[in-house]
């Protein structure tokens, strides 16, 4: 018995690995702003660059993984992640952590997590295969769990480079542990890689994320400070077009490919499949609310009410200890209820959670209504993660699984990095607004220092402690001290309403997010027909 789930055990503690750094970063914003000197929009590139990485090279780790073994690949995977986290413990400059962070691990991460997914189906069938699919999601929860508090400690009483110089000694040990892992089938016709399909499916990708990261600084439609105009207009729109574009022209292309008989980097075909497409918007969704929310919430506790990183990670613990229970509770829903309606419930619960969330956040923190809006949300969190998994992965025959592990993990990452972008792109778009809105009607601000903030935050605005604000305006003798008083008192009532606009973005996102569960599975797996196998007819054969 012990033995059925050790590569249970060595894949688990994978699973944990690529979500503990990213929650890691979340907590330690503040402290990377004062450690590279930089600003908090530059750390939340870094976040939104490593998801970036991992979605616009998921597809290709996928095929990967189909050419050369998916244990081979997952061992490789592993190597090249433990790179990038050995370079970001020693990073000197903003550079050189975005490089071993969010590109080298990304890519890393890009190459283990279509394998693990592949890995935990075919070492598993029926229930195990649900119940390892409910462990994987509440590993993930419990990095969620682990890396806030533990991140915040070691930030604020040690420094933030340990932990990634931990994570190399992590990969180390799962490494050695890789013989519990069964060999998997080897590929008797491995693939060619399509690399004008990785060039199209990237670029395209990546532009659009661009842009919407960058549309705070740039403007949606009127230019704010971009290093270009077109046509007189702010790029952001452009950018995302020219990436739509080539995201249809990749379409265009896999489509040509496979009807010349040439192996696609992914068969669109597999989105006929309704299962396979209905969890994989519900995972895009997911991970848009749960990493816009990781990006805003330690805002508000280190910016706004100036928590250093351990005590953030103290109140983000109700949301990782739910989570994680949520998660591992998984197979027990199962007994009661469909896959359907678990996700739709968990869906409302995240909604609930988020209104909740938004009448917690205020100039004073009002901490029991926010550990429970926290607790809540990890309980819907937890829901969504013990199902969605399994729901992807068992609806697809076993030639397949590399390309849904592909797909899964780009659904995810690209709604990470869209939650960090968008959220966080909203955020700021909320607080320029508020703020100049504000100023502009207070009658203890002149019409001059009223047109010169307009014209500062017209130029770029930075989510930054009230205090950095008070400070700057009292080194300019031009700005009376009652003057600069009452533009820092409504620079503090606009990030509030500019965090709270965050997250009620995220409640619209989730609402709508109900909507696309139609083609969950509707019954319990014990009550399917042919449960434990993999629906849908074989578009090939061999593995």
């Amino acid at each position: 018995m012990a033995n059925r789930w050790k590569p249970l055990v060595v894949l688990g503690t994978a699973q944990f690995l690529m979500v503990l750094d990213a929650s890691v970063m979340n907590v330690s914003i503040s402290q990377l702003v004062e450690d590279f000197d930089t600003e908090v929009t530059a750390i939340q590139a870094v976040i939104t660059l490593y998801t970036l990485v991992m979605a616009a090279f998921m597809l290709t780790g996928g095929k990967i993984g189909d050419m050369f073994g998916r244990r081979r690949v997952f061992v490789i995977g592993l190597a090249v992640y433990a790179v990038g986290s050995g370079l970001t413990a020693v990073a000197p400059t903003v550079g050189v952590l975005a490089l071993g962070w969010s590109i080298i691990e990304g890519l890393g991460a890009a190459l283990v997590l279509p394998a693990l997914a592949a890995l935990v189906a075919g070492s598993y069938s029926g229930r195990d295969r649900a119940v390892a699919y409910g462990v994987i999601g509440g590993l993930a929860g419990a990095g969620i769990a682990v890396g806030p508090l533990l991140g915040g400690w070691v930030t604020t009483y040690l420094t933030w480079r340990l932990v990634f110089a931990g994570e190399v000694v992590l990969v180390i040990t799962i490494l050695l542990l890789m013989r519990w892992v069964p060999a998997q089938p080897r590929p008797t016709d491995p693939p060619r890689l399509d690399l004008l399909g990785v060039v199209l499916s990237a670029s395209g990708l990546a532009l659009m994320v661009l842009a919407v990261l960058q549309s705070g600084t740039w403007g949606w439609v009127q230019p704010r400070n971009p290093p270009f105009t077109v046509l007189g207009f702010a790029p952001t729109l452009f950018v995302v077009a020219l990436g739509a574009v080539l995201t249809y022209a990749f379409c265009v292309h896999e489509r040509r490919r496979e009807g010349r008989g040439r192996t696609p980097l992914v068969s669109l075909d597999l989105f006929g499949n309704r299962t396979l497409r209905s969890g994989l918007i519900t995972l895009f969704n997911q991970n848009t609310v749960l990493l816009g929310l990781f990006f805003v919430i330690p805002l508000y506790l280190q910016i706004v009410q100036g928590l250093n990183a351990f005590e953030t990670g103290l109140r983000l613990l109700p949301v990782s200890v739910t989570m994680l229970g949520a998660s591992m509770s998984g197979t027990l829903l199962l007994r009661y209820a469909s896959p359907r309606t678990i996700a739709r419930a968990g869906l409302l619960v995240l909604l609930a959670a988020t209104l909740w969330l938004i009448t917690a956040i205020g100039p004073d923190l009002h901490g029991a209504s926010f550990a429970g809006a926290m607790a809540l949300l990890g309980v819907g969190m937890g829901m969504l993660a013990s199902q969605l998994g399994n729901t992807v992965q068992s609806s697809v025959q076993t030639e397949e699984r590399s390309e849904a592990g592909g797909l899964q993990y780009t659904a995810q990452n690209l709604g990470s990095s869209l939650g960090t972008a968008l959220i966080g792109a909203i955020l700021i778009g909320a607080l320029a607004t508020s703020v100049t809105s504000q100023i502009e009607s207070d009658p203890r601000v002149s019409g001059a220092v009223a047109q010169q903030t307009a014209v500062q935050v017209e130029a770029g605005l930075s989510f930054v402690p009230a205090d950095q604000v008070a400070s700057a305006l009292a080194a300019r003798p031009d700005v009376p001290p009652e003057e600069a008083a009452a533009v820092v008192e409504n620079y503090e009532d606009a990030q509030i309403d500019g965090l709270k606009a965050a997250v009620l973005a995220c409640s619209c996102i989730t609402a709508g997010a109900v909507l696309f569960t139609g083609h969950l599975p509707a019954t319990r797996p014990a009550t399917r027909p042919g449960a434990g196998k993999a629906a849908g007819p074989s578009r090939r054969t061999g593995d």
